[in-house]
């Protein structure tokens, strides 16, 4: 098993990703919104997994913030496509709330590597 693996916020980060490309799937957004939300829910999965490889403390926290990024790039999009009626109230409150849990976990995590 990798290190990656064993982490609660890489599982969530996962279950996010997983529901942002259903979503895509199911819609019908412009091929430009659809590459942009695609790649940013994508990056932010991939770079919780690419810190577990780095062997320094800051190496690690870049990787978090920049993963903390993506997601903010996120929930940008969703904020532009809610207000563009593209997206229910109740689904963009959905991907928000589990937004804001992730953004909190990476950024006790960003703070904690910020310490040592």
């Amino acid at each position: 098993m990798f290190d990656f693996e064993k982490l609660i916020v890489y599982t969530k980060a996962k279950e996010f990703n997983s529901k942002i490309r259903k979503f895509i799937k199911e819609g019908s957004l412009d091929r430009t919104t659809n590459y942009q939300l695609r790649r940013a829910s994508f990056s932010i999965v991939l770079n919780i997994a690419e810190s577990t490889g780095r062997f320094t403390n800051p190496d690690k926290r870049n990787f978090f913030v920049v993963s903390r990024s993506s997601l903010i790039e996120c929930v940008s999009i969703l904020d532009v496509l809610h207000d563009e009626k593209e997206i229910s109230e109740v689904e963009f409150r959905k991907f928000y709330n589990e937004a804001d849990e992730l953004s909190r976990i990476l950024f006790a995590m960003i703070k904690n590597l910020s310490k040592k």
